[in-house]
């Protein structure tokens, strides 16, 4: 059993790694296969719903992973505008290591009309989007951040985060995430409460 779940893992992950590097319809199982090492067997044994479970899985994923970013980023900050700087640094860090071929891995389902073929992926591509933004208004409220404002915070960074994959990788350059981080470090502390840091749960 655990082979057998290490080897889906193992095609999630490359999945994920593909989709965010070339898109959704670009991403074929002969290249899932090629990257993750497996055999095509595995193709119908892990997922008998074919592509469209392969998406939704690495969908999952990605946002799972985004989420534990999010929750280290905030336990080394000390105020909800830290979170911002090191949460979008990371960001931008990650697309220079990638030498400018990083992406989301929930953005091409959108983008690319596979929501209209699915109504599951639509609503995985929503999902996904909301628990990272719930996680991030989750922490700037712990911040001592009002919730109303916390959730306008949230989905800035979130649309920011999104804006500047696509802005950086069209330029090649980091400035894209360094303005989202100025603008949005500022918005950050003009919300937050002077002198407060993480309120403890």
């Amino acid at each position: 059993m655990g082979r057998r779940t290490d080897t889906k893992q193992k095609m999630v992950q490359a999945a994920k790694q593909l989709i965010r590097q070339r898109g959704y319809h670009a991403t074929a199982f002969s290249d899932v296969l090629e990257l993750s090492g497996t055999s095509r067997g595995s193709v119908y044994f892990h997922f008998p719903g074919g592509k469209t479970q392969l998406a939704i899985e690495a969908a999952e994923a990605h946002a799972f992973e985004q989420v534990e970013i999010i929750d280290r980023a905030a336990g080394q900050a000390g105020s909800a505008g830290q979170l911002i700087e090191f949460y979008v640094e990371l960001g931008r860090d990650a697309m220079i290591a990638g030498d400018y071929g990083r992406g989301c891995a929930v953005a091409p389902l959108i983008t690319e009309g596979a929501t209209q073929d699915s109504a599951e992926i639509a609503e995985t591509g929503r999902r996904a989007f909301s628990e990272m933004t719930d996680r991030l208004a989750f922490h700037f409220v712990a911040f001592g951040v009002e919730r109303a404002s916390a959730r306008v915070l949230a989905d800035a960074v979130l649309a920011g985060i999104e804006g500047a994959m696509i802005t950086s990788r069209a330029l090649r350059s980091p400035t894209p995430y360094e303005a989202v981080r100025t603008v949005l470090v500022s918005h950050a502390a003009s919300v937050s409460p002077k002198g407060i840091e993480r309120v403890r749960r």
